[in-house]
This record gives C-alpha cells, structure tokens and sequence, in this order.
C-alpha cells in the first residue's frame, strides 16, 4: 500500500513545482515593469521641470527692461524678427544685389539708347539693428559711378504712433518715385516723371520723414509729412542756402472692394527753390517751384487663381508750377498703364504717356508702349 502513496506524493510534489516555476517569471515580469513606469514617469518630470525652468527664464528676459550700455562702450546690435531676439545676425545685415542690363533696338531721337548696357547694380544691406530701429542702405553702381541711392534707419516706436525716417530717402510723392529701378513694371519710367520731377531720380534727397496711420472705419488712411536739404533731380529743387528746404506732403488711402479687388490713392503736394535765379553759382533771384500730384492703383487678384492670373492698372498726375525769369510755367502730365498676367509667368501690359515740360509748358510729349513680360523662374 506505500507504493501507491509515493507515487501520489511525487505526482503532487511535480506538479507543485512546476505551478510555482510558472509563477515566479510572471511576478518578476510585473515587477520590471512597475519599475520601468517608475523610471519613465521620473525621467517625465525631470524634463518638465527644465522646460518649466526654461519658460520662465524666458518670460523674464522678455519682460525685463533694456539694459543701458556701460559708457564709452557700443551696444552690440542684434536681430528682431517675429518677436524674439536672434544674435545669428549681428553685425551681419541681409545682403542682396541686383543688376539691371537693358537692350534697345531701332531709333529714337529724342532719348537715344546704347544697344546694350548695364543700367544700374544695386546692392542692398538691410538689418534690424535693435527692437526700435531698422536700417536700410542701397548702394547703386553705373556708368556715372557710385551713388548712395538711399540710406536711412527707421523708428518704428516713436510716441504718439508716428514712424520716422532718418537719412537719404526717395520722397513718398505719388507712386513711381517711390520705386527702384528693378522693381518697375517697364524698361523705363514715364515721360511724366522725366519731366516733371527731375528725371530719373526724382525727389531723393537727405532728410527725415514723418508717418502716422489716421484711425477711422472706412479705410486704411495714412499721412505723411517730409522735410529735405533742398537738393532734389536734374534742377528740380536747388538750394543755395541753408534755409532752402524741400518740404512734402502725402495722403493715401487703402481700400479693399472685394476679396479680389482692391483701391489705393493718393494725394502729393511738394516745395522747393529751383536752380532758375543761380547764374554762374550765384544767387540772382529766388525762385520757387510747386508740385501736385493725384495717384490711383487698381488691382484684380482672384484667391483660387492668383498664381496664373491678375490686374493692376496705374495712373498717375502731376501738375508743375514753376517760378523762374519770363514768369510762371504751369505743365501738367499724366500716365496710365495696364498690366494684365495671362499666365504663371507671362505678363502683358500697355502704357500711355502725355506730358508738358517744367521749363517750358508749351512743349508737348506723348508715348505709347507695349510690354510682354515673362519670368523663368
């Protein structure tokens, strides 16, 4: 009767070890990951206690007043984009060069062109010099040499919501004047701007520039009021002393008439003394010259097809009055053009000219041209 029993006793005690050899990896395997969990959900708050730290330590330089620079030492100059201070840009401004290379084939008697020529080069140096100042030069280069085009820093922050410009500027008179080269709808700038407001480059001149938005419900209305040495185109203003200012005036206003179609106008008045009572360089009369202007952008910009079609018609009037020996010369002169993109890169436009002569209203100059654009990248 013991045999039975035995085997009975070795059948329990096989089958009792082997539930607890089962037993034993499934507890172990719980207790790695309990502490797995542990180690993960430490190593979480780790982490969030130094992005919480570095949050704060943010937010603190942020709300912090700017720190006056120590005498006799310059503050260095850092970059604002977006709202956040980058150091990446010290003392390196955004650099940009641009060529200008025109052709021209046939006759013109009037203003004869070369063939071909190189127009004009610009480099463009451009940086936000702290958070309450922008610099902005471009530096021109052809064949009469080299030429500070513009050049002047920004102030953003003035009281009372003004913004001013310091420095070497093309005036804000109507539209055109305000352009580069480069960045012209043609090869070449109306008759009317030849004429009337010195030539090629215009109103620009050294000065500083005063800006403010005038709030109301109807539309985007700004004002702007300009001051200038006095030295302004090919004769148009001319100073033979300190006093002789240049002084400007615009308005403009924006309006959007639909998603796709918006307006903007504009309103320029300028003053000056012109070069008539200088004789030899010496100052024989005091002559003046007034300028008005009237200028008005169209443009047709469909959202769902923007990148292959739009509209933008132009125009723009001037009315001169010059003062000078013989009396009082009163020309006037328009342009308008129409620029049409029939496709991603292709652009068709025309424009018409119709002008008098500042020196001599009786004189009479007319244009009309056709453009086709396109744009290989």
């Amino acid at each position: 009767m013991r045999k039975p029993f035995v085997v009975t006793a070795f059948v329990f005690v096989v089958f009792l070890s082997v539930r607890l050899s089962a037993q034993a990896p499934q507890t172990a395997d719980l207790n790695a990951v309990r502490a797995q969990m542990d180690a993960l959900r430490a190593d979480y708050e780790k982490a969030i206690q130094s992005l919480q730290k570095q949050l704060d330590e943010i937010q603190a330089r942020q709300n912090a007043p700017p720190a006056a620079p120590a005498e006799n030492v310059a503050p260095a100059s850092t970059s604002v984009q977006g709202g956040s201070v980058s150091s990446s840009k010290v003392f390196n401004p955004d650099i940009s060069v641009t060529g200008d290379f025109l052709g021209a084939a046939g006759s013109n008697q009037v203003n004869p062109s070369p063939a071909m020529e190189m127009h004009e080069t610009e480099v463009a140096f451009q940086a936000v010099v702290d958070p309450y100042a922008r610099a902005d030069f471009f530096i021109s280069f052809g064949h009469e040499g080299v030429d500070l085009e513009e050049g002047y820093v920004t102030f953003p922050t003035i009281p009372g919501g003004l913004l001013l410009k310091v420095g070497k500027m093309r005036a804000a008179f109507g539209k055109v004047n305000t352009l580069h080269n480069h960045v012209l709808p043609w090869t070449d700038r109306p008759l009317v701007t030849g004429n009337l407001l010195g030539g090629e480059d215009g109103i620009n001149d050294a000065g500083f520039s005063v800006s403010r938005l005038i709030p109301n419900r109807l539309l985007f209305l700004e004002a702007t009021g300009q001051v200038f040495r006095g030295d302004s185109g090919d004769n148009l203003y001319k100073s033979s002393q300190r006093s002789d200012l240049t002084y400007l005036g615009h308005l403009r206003g924006y309006k959007d008439i639909t998603e796709n179609t918006n307006l903007d106008l504009g309103f320029s008045f300028s003053q000056g003394h012109n070069a008539a009572g200088i004789v030899g360089g010496i100052d024989v009369g005091r002559f003046t010259t007034w300028l008005y202007g009237g200028d008005a952008t169209i443009r047709w910009k469909p959202l769902q097809r923007s990148v292959y079609h739009s509209f933008v018609g132009r125009s723009e009037f001037i009315w001169s009055q010059r003062d000078q020996f013989g009396g009082m010369q009163n020309a006037k002169g328009f342009f308008a053009s129409a620029d049409y993109q029939a496709a991603r890169r292709c652009y068709l436009g025309v424009r018409y000219d119709h002008t008098g002569r500042s020196f001599d209203a009786s004189l009479l100059d007319k244009g009309e041209s056709a453009t086709l654009s396109y744009f290989p990248c």
